[in-house]
């Protein structure tokens, strides 16, 4: 069993083109937001008073979803740690912790944008399962971050020394199948930080996408 589903990854890596992946900033989108999540359960008791779980079984955005910010703003004040939003130089710091574990580790990044609570990311297929890099790409920025001294939860030290978590728990993974579905996401991806006002975004680490012939 273990080596069929060692096999069936394998298979599934060598038929996808990339993977883009959203993960967000602790606090930023909570299990039970109303316009839905990718959480089926909620972890924090503080929450529960705002809501059961509310997850969605489509796989686009539902961040154009309508819903009460006054509400959001409360379940935010009820958590345990203050919601984190990176300035830019700890974005930037983010960006030297994907680098440093591409550097010593493999991958590719197509595209990428930081934001001051979310991340946008178009991957390129690896030898770990997606999930697993993803958690290393994310635990290499952690890591950084604190060494740098710019950690966002760096006063809530616990009491075997470490920090929380500054990432929310699950990211979100949307397999991309065709050479159009990356490019697509490319693009999204590059643009997105006009939306929220600041300039696009330019990283060393990112590799042109060259699609199959």
């Amino acid at each position: 069993m273990r080596l069929l589903r060692t096999v069936q990854r394998d298979t599934l890596g060598a038929m996808v083109r990339g993977f883009h992946v959203i993960f967000t900033t602790y606090g930023f989108w909570l299990p039970n937001d109303q316009r839905g999540s990718g959480s089926d359960f909620v972890r924090c008791a503080a929450l529960t008073k705002f809501g059961p779980p509310n997850p969605v079984a489509t796989r686009q955005s539902v961040a154009h979803r309508p819903f009460e910010p006054e509400i959001r703003k409360a379940a935010q004040a009820s958590l345990r740690y203050p919601p984190v939003r990176f300035n830019g130089v700890q974005a930037r710091c983010v960006g030297l912790g994907f680098e440093r574990e591409l550097s010593q580790y493999g991958g590719t990044i197509y595209a990428c944008a930081i934001l001051p609570d979310h991340v946008h990311l178009v991957l390129g297929p690896h030898r770990y399962d997606i999930r697993r890099f993803v958690a290393r790409l994310r635990g290499a920025a952690t890591k950084t971050l604190r060494e740098d001294g710019l950690h966002p939860l760096a006063e809530f030290v616990q009491e075997d020394g470490s920090l929380p978590s500054p990432w929310s728990r699950l990211p979100w993974i949307v397999y991309l199948w065709k050479d159009r579905d990356v490019l697509r996401s490319i693009q999204y991806i590059e643009n997105n930080p006009l939306k929220s006002g600041f300039p696009k975004q330019k990283w060393a680490f990112v590799r042109s996408y060259l699609p199959s012939a």
